[in-house]
C-alpha cells in the first residue's frame, strides 16, 4: 500500500514563485540551452567539445529541476494568509523580532524548507528560529541556539 504524500503547505507569493520558475524553465531556460546546444554541435567533433558537454550538462539539470518542481506542485496548498492567528505564529505568520542584546529589530515570514531564503528573510519552520518561534505569542522571549551561539529575542509583533 503506497504512502499517502504529505501536503506541502505554501503562502500564495511562494507558490506564484514556484509556478513563475517553472514557466521560465520550461520557456526561456530551455529556449537558451537548445541554442547553446546547437552553436556547440556546429562546432563539430563532440567528443572533445567542452560546450557541447555543458550545455547538455545544463540542460539535464534544468529538467531535473523542472521534474522537482513539478513533483512539488502536485503535493503542494495554499494556506490562507487572511486566516492566520495575530496573536499564535504560524506558518506563513510575519514576525518581527528583537534582539535581547543589541535591540536590533528583524522581520521574517515563516514558511517551508522549499520555500526559504534568508536573503528574503523568508525561513524555514524546520530551521532553529523557525522550530524555537513556532506556536510562541506576542510578547514572548525566547532562545535560541544555533552554530554562531545561543540568542535571546522577544516577539515583538506578529502581522504585517
Amino acid at each position: 500500500m503506497a504512502e499517502e504524500q504529505k501536503k506541502i503547505q505554501f503562502t500564495v507569493e511562494g507558490m506564484n514563485r514556484l509556478k513563475d520558475e517553472l514557466e521560465e524553465r520550461k520557456t526561456v531556460i530551455k529556449a537558451q540551452v537548445s541554442k547553446q546546444l546547437e552553436e556547440a554541435r556546429a562546432q563539430g567533433d563532440l567528443s572533445e567539445n567542452s560546450e557541447y558537454d555543458e550545455a547538455k550538462d545544463a540542460q539535464a539539470k534544468n529538467e531535473a529541476r523542472i521534474m522537482e518542481i513539478e513533483e512539488i506542485l502536485k503535493n503542494a496548498e495554499v494556506i490562507d494568509t487572511s486566516e492566520l492567528s495575530k496573536t499564535k505564529i504560524s506558518l506563513g505568520s510575519k514576525v518581527t523580532l528583537r534582539d535581547e542584546e543589541t535591540k536590533e529589530e528583524i522581520q521574517y515570514e515563516l514558511v517551508n524548507a522549499k520555500d526559504a531564503d534568508i536573503f528574503s528573510n523568508r525561513i524555514s519552520q524546520d530551521s532553529p528560529v523557525g522550530k524555537a518561534i513556532m506556536g510562541k505569542k506576542k510578547g514572548q522571549v525566547v532562545e535560541i541556539t544555533t552554530v554562531a551561539g545561543s540568542f535571546k529575542y522577544k516577539i515583538t509583533k506578529i502581522g504585517d
